[in-house]
């Protein structure tokens, strides 16, 4: 009982501890550069020529990549808890695979398999297609949001896994007893249980595509604008406007925020609502 007390009094010490160093420390710095000399610097963000292009491709990333980490991580989940114990058991390490490879790795995979010379895109061109237009696609937003999608796909698979794993079928049974079809009975019954954990994890993984660029600087370089490359740039060798910087940070975490807290919001309505149709 003791040590079940002392865990609940300073067990979330080392959570604290971490967000204060590695969040509002960071966020306490940016903040006085940010709103210096009357909040100038976002003036100049807004002024600059290539942001809102950056954040209308930042915004396609995040819909590209969540949108297909959760359609194949969805299904990959429902195949898992399919699968018989010792299946499933080595199924998952190998979705885990792709979560050990670094962003530079996962970069020079896909350049080697979809870049101009790559061994797809030369599969491709021996049926008749321009190479130099197949393998100009992996430096678009959407080969960047595939790339992203091969790590974020397990993520999502290994998240959703538990929610159809103990997903009770009674109701999807019921369904079909009374006469719904196969298809009318998975959308009254399973959709609708399953939906708010998919669209979490689809945010969440949307805010991890539009907030990280490893794989973007490794894969695209400077030819693709999206606000963290933008970001890089300014704080890199070649960047003097700190202020600008720090403004730019700002803007990437709101939107980043935005898309997770709509995920919570969706789960948080989804619980409200079940919670009152127990009672």
């Amino acid at each position: 009982m003791q040590t079940r007390l002392s865990l609940r009094r300073f067990g979330a010490w080392p959570a604290w501890a971490f967000m204060a160093l590695f969040f509002a420390a960071p966020l306490a710095a940016l903040l006085p550069e940010a709103f210096a000399e009357g909040g100038s610097a976002f003036g100049r963000l807004l002024a600059h020529p290539l942001f809102f292009g950056a954040l209308r491709n930042t915004l396609v990333l995040g819909l590209v990549a969540g949108a297909l980490s959760a359609l194949v991580g969805t299904c990959i989940a429902i195949e898992l808890a399919r699968q018989p114990a010792r299946r499933r058991q080595w199924m998952m390490t190998l979705l885990g695979l792709p979560l050990a490879f670094s962003g530079l790795v996962i970069a020079y995979g896909f350049i080697l398999a979809f870049g101009r010379a790559g061994f797809v895109t030369q599969l491709v061109a021996a049926l008749g297609a321009d190479p130099a237009v197949v393998g100009s696609w992996i430096y678009s937003v959407g080969g960047l949001g595939l790339a992203y999608a091969y790590y974020l796909i397990p993520r999502v698979a290994l998240s959703l896994y538990p929610v159809f794993a103990n997903f009770d079928e009674r109701p999807l049974l019921a369904a079909q007893t009374l006469g719904a079809t196969r298809l009318r009975a998975f959308w009254d019954t399973v959709v609708p249980e399953v939906a708010p954990s998919v669209i979490a994890s689809a945010c969440l993984v949307a805010a991890l595509a539009m907030g990280t660029y490893g794989t973007a600087l490794a894969l695209v370089g400077t030819q693709l604008n999206i606000l963290p490359l933008m970001l890089l740039a300014q704080v890199s060798d070649g960047g003097s406007d700190f202020g600008l910087a720090a403004a730019l940070s700002l803007v990437l975490m709101v939107v980043c925020v935005i898309v997770m807290g709509a995920g919570d919001v969706i789960t948080r309505q989804r619980e409200r609502g079940a919670v009152g149709a127990s009672h």
